[in-house]
């Protein structure tokens, strides 16, 4: 008794060819398409870097600073409100804790 684990295949044609899909040539064309799709993105890449990274020139002529003068009594203002604010906490704390009746 002879065991034939593998059988060696001598005919490697291709069974009935269908006219409608041709796997080849999407194949081709799918990674035509991912190489195309590659190079542009890495393009466009470049391109978006070089436009985002020049350099800005402001003109300071003729244009309002960005950076404005803070009025004195608007500092005065703050101030004034943090300080009663500061006082109204001393008061909080200092203040005894009212003694609430649990047999109410």
């Amino acid at each position: 008794m002879q065991i034939k684990f593998f059988k060696k295949e001598k005919n490697f044609k291709k069974g009935e060819e269908s006219l409608w899909l041709h796997v080849n040539f999407y194949w081709k064309w799918a990674v035509i398409f991912v190489f195309v799709a590659a190079i542009s993105s890495l393009f466009l890449g470049y391109f978006l870097f070089m436009k985002v990274n020049e350099e800005v020139v402001l003109s300071g002529e003729g244009t309002n600073p960005q950076v404005e003068k803070v009025k004195k009594e608007r500092i005065d203002k703050v101030l004034l409100y943090f300080s009663l604010r500061a006082q109204k906490s001393n008061q909080i704390i200092n203040s005894p804790a009212p003694v609430i009746d649990p047999s109410l």
